[in-house]
């Protein structure tokens, strides 16, 4: 006698769901993951990335998930916390600066950035005009300037008394003309004033002669020798927790208005146009392999894991699951039970 359709139906079903469970743990498993790396690396190397993907489909993933996506305010409560769990990390307190960089990348540094000439004479010549730096050189000119004619200047040092009379005849002579310490120190600061630009120029001309290449990486290497021994928590003394998430949140709110900023499109549009010039008409293997990808190292990441993954959610109860919503369907379909009732 021949079985119901809808009950052969439900045993091949059955017996489909467990077939699928057993090939989904321990060696089995293992050997289909690795038998369909090995087939999906094959089409990499056939299929090209811009076959796969177009550029402007990886243009809209950036707008819609690095641009215009919306953030919890809870991402920047998170970033702080983290980023002080890891100050306050007793590896701090064992880890020297000479550890994380040593000296010979702390030189090399150095060393490149003293190729940055052109940007180093900019930076210089942009202090020299700034106004708090004019006002600088114009208070420690004056300064300067008073303290020797009153009190070291060759007279006064070799003469024992001037000094002191001078000052008092300062005193008296503010007393007979009121006003003339304030005359005075006018007259000074209209001729600094005057003279400014000219102690501006000698001082940038100095800077460039004694900003040496030799002289700055004596300078910087003196004090990178000077701090390598020191901890990370001894560097960071005065950084506490607070401060350290006010950064944190201040850092934040840059990157969800830079994000937004033409800018920043622009950016992302030059990088992605320049990776589908350099790699677009070529196998996705290519990109791949320039990128360190290979089947040993797909291969090691699906063993550490994807396996222990799928082992938990087998045994949670999730795969199985999964497999009778997408198996049932057709089960339970009238195209199964009109083929399994012929």
């Amino acid at each position: 006698m021949t079985k119901p359709s809808h009950n052969l139906a439900e045993t091949l079903f059955e017996a489909h769901v467990k077939h699928e469970m057993s090939v989904l743990k321990g060696a089995k498993l293992k050997k289909f993951l690795e038998t369909e790396v090995d087939e999906l690396l094959d089409h990499a190397g056939r299929v090209t990335l811009e076959k796969l993907v177009s550029s402007d489909q990886v243009m809209g993933v950036i707008r819609r998930i690095v641009i215009n996506m919306e953030l919890d305010a809870g991402i920047p409560e998170l970033a702080g916390e983290m980023a002080a769990e890891v100050l306050n990390a007793p590896v701090q307190s064992e880890t020297t600066l000479g550890e994380i960089l040593s000296r010979d990348q702390a030189s090399a540094f150095v060393e490149e950035a003293l190729e940055l000439r052109q940007q180093r004479e900019r930076i210089i010549a942009e202090i020299m005009v700034h106004p708090v730096y004019q006002e600088l050189v114009s208070n420690v000119v004056y300064h300067g300037l008073v303290n020797y004619l009153y009190e070291d200047n060759l007279l006064t040092r070799s003469v024992p008394g001037v000094g002191s009379m001078m000052k008092f005849g300062k005193k008296m002579a503010n007393k007979a003309v009121p006003g003339l310490d304030e005359t005075f120190e006018r007259r000074i600061k209209i001729w600094l004033s005057d003279s400014l630009p000219g102690l501006i120029a000698r001082s940038e001309q100095f800077l460039h002669k004694a900003l040496t290449d030799d002289e700055l990486r004596d300078s910087v290497m003196a004090a990178w020798v000077s701090l390598e021994g020191s901890t990370i928590a001894e560097l960071k003394v005065g950084l506490g927790d607070v401060e350290l998430q006010e950064f944190v949140v201040l850092g934040y709110d840059f990157w969800l208005n830079f994000r937004k900023t033409p800018y920043f499109e622009s950016c992302a549009q030059a990088v992605v146009e320049h990776l589908y010039e350099k790699y677009g008409s070529k196998p996705i293997m290519d990109l791949l392999q320039d990128l360190g990808v290979t089947r040993e190292v797909i291969v090691t990441e699906v063993k550490e894991l994807a396996l222990p993954m799928v082992d938990v959610l087998r045994k949670e109860g999730y795969i199985e699951a999964v497999l009778r919503r997408r198996l049932g369907a057709f089960y339970h379909s009238a195209a199964a039970k009109k083929l399994l009732s012929e």
